[in-house]
């Protein structure tokens, strides 16, 4: 038989699927033995102990200045901004995308804008946005707006571009207005293919979100990230880097499970 053909089974899937993690865990278990026992104060590569004490001064111990619990705090900053921005930037693709695949005329006034703006390298405007709105939360979410929802409305409208002609034929057909045909035909076809869309954008949001919180912020986990780099504190850098990761793969696993619950025909699809 071809590998090709090969699959593996229920289980041995889970143990590939885990199997790289281990090996990287146990890569870095070896490279900070080896640096540690070179120089029992080495900073670069930390050792698990050391890991677990971050875990506990970062999330369970309160700052003795201001009493908080810095991992939850900034938790809740980032989190907060995150979730502001994805819902501007999920209304901005969802009506521009309709407009944009169904009617001709829209098509012609806004595709080529958005395809030039979706060029745009967004960080490349932190300063403008800075200048224009200022150093507070209003400069950060818009980063996050312009970098995402370009790229979302171009995904929407080719979405809605290859629904079958023939439903909106058939809808025309039945008397349908444009406006029933958008809630009744496209929108509900369109809608999985947000979820995915939204997928598709975790990760450039949560790399513009660091940027905007590592230049000007007092809190937030970019802020944390690049306020103890200066300590070299490798230890809360490495564990808040697998906060952020874990949080973005629970997200990802939320959107899915929010997908099928609601469109329970895309499970086992991309939308």
């Amino acid at each position: 038989m071809r590998w090709i053909n090969l699959k593996p089974s229920r289980t041995t899937g889970l143990i590939l699927a885990i199997l790289p993690f281990v090996v990287v865990l146990i890569a870095y278990a070896m490279g900070s033995a080896a640096r540690l026992a070179d120089n029992p104060g080495d900073k670069l590569l930390p050792g698990l102990a050391t890991f677990a004490d971050a875990i506990n001064r970062m999330a369970f111990v309160p700052d003795q200045r201001t009493g908080e619990l810095f991992l939850w705090a900034d938790t809740s900053a980032s989190l907060g901004r995150l979730g502001a921005s994805l819902g501007i930037a999920t209304v901005i693709a969802l009506l521009t995308g309709m407009l944009v695949g169904m009617f001709p005329y829209f098509r012609a006034l806004l595709a080529p804008f958005i395809a030039v703006i979706s060029m745009v390298p967004p960080l490349a405007l932190l300063p403008v946005l800075f200048i224009v709105m200022g150093l507070g939360e209003t400069s950060k979410i818009m980063l996050i707006v312009i970098g995402i929802t370009p790229i979302m409305m171009r995904d929407l409208a080719f979405k809605v571009r290859d629904l079958p002609h023939e439903q909106l034929v058939k809808a025309q057909t039945l008397g349908g207005s444009s406006w029933q045909i958008a809630m009744r035909v496209v929108l509900p076809q369109t809608l999985p293919r947000l979820f995915t869309c939204l997928k598709l954008q975790l990760g450039p949001a949560w790399l513009f979100l660091i940027a905007a919180e590592a230049i000007s912020s007092d809190s937030g986990l970019g802020y944390r990230i690049f306020l103890v780099r200066r300590y070299l504190s490798m230890d809360v850098i490495f564990t808040y880097v697998a906060w952020i990761t874990l949080l973005a793969v629970l997200m990802n696993l939320a959107l899915d499970w929010l997908r099928v619950s609601i469109f329970p025909w895309t499970k086992g699809s991309a939308a």
